[in-house]
């Protein structure tokens, strides 16, 4: 399938502000003994979030924020070894598995600001494209789609690129495309907002604004 791509702006940012819903903010406040705050206004919870988070210790709040958002998913060991090495390293691009990458680093940046910089600053990029397909026929646009029409556009250096050549490729199922792009936001008439850790997309990465991009799907071959 191909596809006439354009690149139409490329921000950098170091918070998404749609990830913490004011119902968490609420719920936060609550665990982190905050409770006086039925009477604040919507436009200060988040100010009370900031300050509630720094009574604690900074790896105590790590680990409430971690245990909230993925305690499900980590168990306590984990959690309490993230909770310290988020201090030092960016966790939220380091971290083994690249499904954590995105709410990881919503954490991170939450504590990042609450406590003036003592965590380790990550950053996001957000693309606006214009995606017109060539051909009648074309599949859906989702995640693997995106990242293999991006990697086109991106320098041989890009870390997507380095790590996933047969992936991009259609040599190979490529499982963590769902992973590299957090958000689409599909604006209509062929405009896309994306969003996905600077980790994977710099700004710098991109080589080409205006392209053609071919894409393949891996097909397996049953032998009988």
């Amino acid at each position: 399938m191909k596809y006439n791509v354009k690149i139409l702006n490329v921000s950098t940012v170091n918070e998404l502000e749609s990830y913490w819903s004011e119902t968490d903010r609420k719920q936060l406040l609550e665990l982190f003994g905050f409770t006086d705050f039925k009477n604040a206004k919507s436009g200060e919870i988040k100010e009370l979030l900031l300050m509630a988070i720094t009574d604690y210790e900074a790896d105590e709040a790590a680990r409430i924020l971690l245990g909230y958002k993925l305690g499900e998913i980590l168990n306590e060991g984990q959690i309490q070894s993230i909770s310290h090495e988020m201090m030092e390293d960016k966790v939220a691009e380091e971290y083994p598995d690249p499904a954590l990458h995105f709410d990881l680093f919503n954490i991170n940046q939450l504590l990042y600001k609450a406590y003036n910089g003592k965590f380790p600053n990550t950053e996001a990029t957000i693309l606006e494209l214009e995606l017109k397909p060539m051909e009648d026929d074309a599949p859906e646009v989702d995640k693997e789609v995106f990242t293999k029409i991006l990697s086109q556009g991106l320098s041989d250096e890009n870390i997507i690129n380095r790590l996933y050549p047969d992936q991009v490729a259609g040599k190979a199922v490529f499982e963590d495309a769902n992973k590299i792009i957090w958000q689409i936001n599909d604006k209509g008439n062929g405009l896309y907002e994306l969003t996905t850790s600077k980790y994977w997309i710099a700004k710098e990465d991109i080589a080409k604004v205006e392209y053609e991009a071919s894409i393949a799907f891996f097909e397996v071959v049953n032998e009988s």
